[in-house]
């Protein structure tokens, strides 16, 4: 998973060419907030960094990644999770820094791969995951296949940061920034090509149009009626905004472990 350990300094340097809004939406490649997503804010402690300094970088980026795949594994099973399952799968040797890995997992599993982790049961540390806004595409999931709906929130919210539609060229710039390129495969949302130009069309949650009297052709994406029918542009672009201060880098760590998951 290479795409997704990229250097700091190569993520960083596409935004700043960008406008306000969009450097806060894609930008923003330095530390991860100390608070955790809203999705996860009742189930982590209100500040944990004397745990994240016990334990060097690389090692926490590991457990995140193992906890990520476990996440994974239970999103794919419907199954929901609780606090003292991933303390014996996961963090059996790491318990006093489940604040902090679970913090970065959930992150990664909000922004990356479109999916909340939600408490149901304060009383018992009890989580279920389900897809960000509600989107169904990724509601049947065939072994191996990763969630992909982090990507398709970020397409919606280039497109409704243009009005109604977003020249091709622009969104692909702006998700070359998280590693993703047009007709390169990509270890989590395969070819973005054909995701975005026939996958996610056929599926409704995304049109795409040639420019009227464009020679040579341009296109444009839109939003299609499936995606109008699940969610709302403020619904989305409110979502990337809160999530905003995790930049790509929690991505990182996400390796082929996961693969197993």
């Amino acid at each position: 998973m290479s795409e997704l350990r990229q250097p700091e300094a190569d993520l960083q340097a596409p935004v700043q060419a960008q406008g306000p809004v969009e450097a806060q939406l894609f930008g923003a490649a330095g530390e991860e907030a100390a608070s955790p997503s809203s999705s996860s804010s009742s189930s982590v402690a209100p500040s944990f960094s004397a745990y994240a300094e016990s334990l060097p970088q690389e090692a926490l980026t590991v457990l995140k990644s193992d906890l990520v795949a476990f996440l994974l594994l239970k999103y794919r099973t419907k199954e929901p999770i609780s606090k003292a399952e991933m303390l014996n799968m996961v963090l059996r040797d790491h318990r006093d820094h489940f604040p902090v890995v679970f913090s970065r997992a959930s992150k990664c599993m909000q922004l990356v791969f479109g999916v909340d982790v939600k408490e149901v049961d304060p009383r018992e540390r009890t989580y279920v995951l389900v897809p960000t806004l509600g989107l169904t595409c990724d509601a049947v999931l065939s072994d191996g296949q990763r969630p992909k709906a982090g990507l398709l929130v970020m397409v919606l919210g280039l497109i409704a940061l243009y009005g109604d539609h977003a020249p091709e060229e622009e969104v692909w710039e702006l998700l070359s920034i998280i590693g993703v390129y047009a007709g390169k495969q990509h270890c989590i949302y395969g070819e973005p090509r054909e995701l975005l130009t026939k996958v996610w069309v056929q599926e409704g949650y995304l049109e795409y149009r040639q420019v009227p009297h464009s020679d040579p052709a341009r296109y444009k994406f839109l939003w299609g009626p499936r995606a109008h029918a699940e969610t709302s542009k403020w619904q989305v672009l409110e979502h990337l905004l809160r999530v905003s201060t995790v930049g790509p880098t929690s991505a990182e760590g996400v390796s082929d472990e996961e693969e197993g998951a």
